[in-house]
């Protein structure tokens, strides 16, 4: 019997399960990102950065838990959520509040240990999401729009941990990670349209689903990343090598949104959806590490 097959592995299975845990890890890897970007101190505080890594991890598993079992029903009506712990019968949901408070508890605290306003994002990431966005979800498509604030919101705390500031900085990283939301969640939307609609959601900006007015404001949205992703080097806190790759990438990533447009076929949303996965964390770690190497003595 394989470790998964225990009952320990199937708890431990559901638990990644319910707090989505890889989508807590990238999270937190834009959260790091603006921190070590903002980071201009002689020395990293590392018992800071702890807090942060896990203390958004925490979070960011109860906000995805909350939306389980605000879900949990609909869950059942779609392939791709029928087998989740809930509907699946692996948790029950005092279990689920359980999980849920305990770790919003214990996360929003380590935010606090960093400063107050790391804590207070972080908390209101959660509250937008769980009880503004979710309910949203299945009322409008405006809820994207919603939604796209607390997914923005990462990299703005990582830097505002790392400066106890709601500066400029922190702004231009959220507005970057505010614009690639649209066209990273639209082109998802697109791939399970079909699942979605089961669930009663409808998450593609257009009412006529899967068409060219939907495909026409994904373009939009991409063409406008461009210039948002080159705000650090037009700041003048990077250098050429962000102004060069950042305008390659993110070129690239709007022709992936055109060439949806011009077929509408789902094979290019779906090469647009992992072309935005891989797109963010190049772009906010390219900021990193030009914004080191600008700081460097010649």
């Amino acid at each position: 019997m394989g470790q998964k097959d225990t009952p320990i592995g199937k708890k431990v299975k559901a638990y990644i399960v319910f707090t989505k845990f890889r989508l807590a890890f990238s999270v937190v890897l834009s959260a790091l990102a603006g921190y070590l970007f903002a980071d201009t101190a002689p020395t990293t505080n590392y018992v800071h950065l702890f807090y942060l890594l896990v203390g958004g991890m925490l979070v960011t598993a109860a906000s995805n838990g909350s939306n389980q079992i605000w879900e949990r029903d609909l869950d059942k009506l779609m392939k791709r959520t029928e087998k989740r712990p809930i509907p699946m019968g692996l948790m029950s949901l005092k279990e689920a509040y359980i999980v849920v408070v305990s770790a919003l508890i214990l996360g929003t605290y380590l935010l606090y240990l960093i400063n107050v306003y790391s804590a207070i994002l972080g908390f209101l990431a959660y509250i937008s999401y769980v009880f503004i966005y979710t309910p949203l979800k299945r009322v409008t498509p405006w809820a994207v729009f919603v939604g796209a604030v607390p997914g923005a919101i990462p990299p703005m705390l990582g830097a505002v941990a790392a400066t106890n500031d709601f500066g400029l900085l922190p702004g231009v990283l959220f507005f970057v990670q505010f614009m690639w939301q649209f066209p990273h969640f639209w082109a998802i939307a697109w791939v399970l349209y079909d699942d979605y609609k089961a669930g009663g959601f409808s998450l593609l900006p257009s009412k006529s689903g899967r068409s060219k007015a939907s495909a026409f404001q994904i373009v939009i949205y991409s063409l406008a990343l461009v210039p948002f992703s080159l705000l650090p080097w037009f700041l003048g806190w990077t250098g050429t090598v962000s102004l060069i790759v950042a305008s390659i990438f993110s070129l690239a990533f709007f022709m992936y949104a055109y060439k949806l447009l011009q077929s509408c076929e789902t094979k290019d949303a779906r090469k647009l959806m992992f072309a935005s996965f891989v797109y963010l964390p190049i772009i906010q770690f390219l900021y990193v590490f030009d914004r080191i190497e600008s700081a460097l003595p010649n």
